[in-house]
């Protein structure tokens, strides 16, 4: 028995789509691809294409709905060109007959065949191996009713087939069935994109793969962008199974050997750290401690921004003699500064994975927390998403430094009103309080999931000099 041969998947010229596509798209197959005006539909269909001539194919866009003109300034937008790619401009409403005579109005019959015949004629002379064809809205307007419609889409599919044409149909409708027209059911796959826009803030993108006949695609959201220079940039959820599993977790030491003490000897790795607190009471100032003894140490460490400027960070850690900043310059310690409102989860998500693998990162520092979760919509689905990726951290052996604000200057309420608690395996709390006529910083550790520690509580001292922790001890009455 003669084994079939696998053909290999279309690369759609999105790396992040072929990430969830398991490779990309299945050869010689119709593909549909949804979404509203100003979704990025026609940049992905210029990618989509642009793929295919870098790999030495015949590719063609028929176009419907946009001119020549109008494909190229969208192309030049990214800085790209439609070298290698053949453009059909047709219209499917109002083209003349070529004798002229009938009547001043053509049938829509006759200006559906007309419409057909051109495309057809246009890929057997140019014979694509690649086709995007813009948009059905077009042929859905001149076929009048959902049973013709239908009856086209079926048609044009096996004329593709029989030439092993891999094409993408651009279309605006989506969702639920209008008119009865069901053609979801006619491609191979369906990919949808999707934008939503809240009161206040940048637009929200987002990709899902609804239907991918024989792949088992990663299914669900995920978070997407339209980037210039790059087009559409997907950015696939965290999936923690693909991590690299590591071996026995080893201890992280502070450099401080109180504190370590605290910790029974270290935090370990694998493990995540909630630091809660007030403001002032040294959150921030902790994770520089365990990421300037992991630089020390000569590991790489990458710390995440979300509200704390970069100048800012690095001259509060050299306040307190720890000179994070000549390790930046010689790339282990690796700094990113975010906006919030301009990152999506998932985006952030990818960013964090991409630098662990890169650069083996042993700390991770992500401050703060609430900072990020305050400049998103969906904040339930936020967490379920840093859960996925704290997930991810932990089976790559990583110790993840989690800063978590609490509410006022005094204030004992953690700042976001949703639960984090679980997120931790070591829950770190500083606090501030007030004796005698001056304010002290206390710290403990009230939570760790592996290993004993300590229940005490300690006073924990910042200063020019470096930090310190004591045990507690009431100051005496006068």
């Amino acid at each position: 028995m003669t084994k079939r041969k696998v053909l290999k998947p279309v690369p759609t010229g999105i790396p992040g789509l072929d990430e969830i596509l398991r490779g990309g798209l299945p050869p010689a197959n119709l593909y549909l691809l949804q979404g509203a005006p100003g979704a990025g539909k026609t940049t992905a269909a210029l990618q989509f294409l642009r793929a295919g001539v870098a790999l030495g194919e015949r590719c063609i866009y028929v176009s419907l709905s946009q001119t020549a003109v109008e494909l190229e300034l969208i192309a030049a937008s990214h800085g790209w060109t439609l070298e290698g790619i053949r453009v059909e401009e047709l219209s499917a409403s109002d083209s003349a007959t070529a004798a002229g005579d009938q009547t001043i109005f053509q049938t829509v019959e006759l200006r559906l065949d007309e419409t057909r015949l051109a495309i057809e004629k246009a890929i057997e002379e140019h014979k694509p191996s690649r086709l995007v064809y813009d948009s059905l809205l077009e042929i859905r307007l001149i076929t009048g009713d959902a049973p013709r419609f239908r009856r086209e889409l079926i048609a044009f599919k096996a004329f593709l087939a029989k030439r092993n044409v891999v094409a993408l149909l651009l279309d605006t409708q989506h969702g639920e069935i209008a008119n009865g027209e069901e053609i979801e059911g006619i491609p191979h796959g369906v990919i949808r994109f999707d934008q939503t826009l809240e009161d206040y803030g940048s637009l929200r993108r987002r990709v899902e793969v609804c239907k991918m006949r024989g792949v088992p695609i990663a299914d669900g959201y995920h978070d997407m962008a339209i980037r210039e220079g790059q087009g559409v940039v997907v950015f696939p959820r965290i999936l923690p199974g693909h991590a690299i599993e590591t071996g026995k977790p080893e201890l992280i030491k502070s450099g401080v050997e109180a504190l370590d003490a605290m910790f029974g000897g270290g935090q370990e790795s694998g493990t995540t750290t909630l630091v809660i607190g007030q403001p002032g009471t040294g959150k921030s100032t902790m994770a520089s401690l365990y990421a300037t003894a992991a630089l020390k140490r000569g590991e790489s460490v990458a710390v995440f921004l979300f509200e704390e400027r970069l100048e800012t960070f690095f001259r509060r850690s050299e306040g307190l003699g720890m000179d994070l900043r000549k390790y930046h310059e010689k790339g282990l310690l690796i700094v990113e500064d975010f906006n919030p409102n301009e990152i999506s989860p998932g985006e952030f998500a990818q960013v964090v994975q991409a630098i662990v693998k890169t650069a083996q990162t042993r700390v991770v520092v992500i401050d703060s927390f609430t900072g990020y979760l305050n400049s998103l919509p969906q904040r339930n689905m936020a967490v379920r998403d840093i859960q996925a990726l704290l997930k991810y951290l932990a089976r790559s052996g990583v110790l993840t430094i989690l800063i978590v604000a609490q509410h006022g200057l005094l204030g004992q309420n953690v700042g976001v009103d949703v639960d984090v608690s679980f997120l931790g395996d070591t829950v770190l709390l500083l606090r501030i309080a007030e004796h005698d006529g001056r304010l002290r910083r206390n710290i403990t550790v009230v939570k760790k999931r592996h290993g004993p520690h300590d229940l005490f509580v300690h006073e924990l001292f910042i200063n020019a000099s470096g930090i310190s922790v004591v045990p507690y001890n009431p100051l005496p009455e006068t």
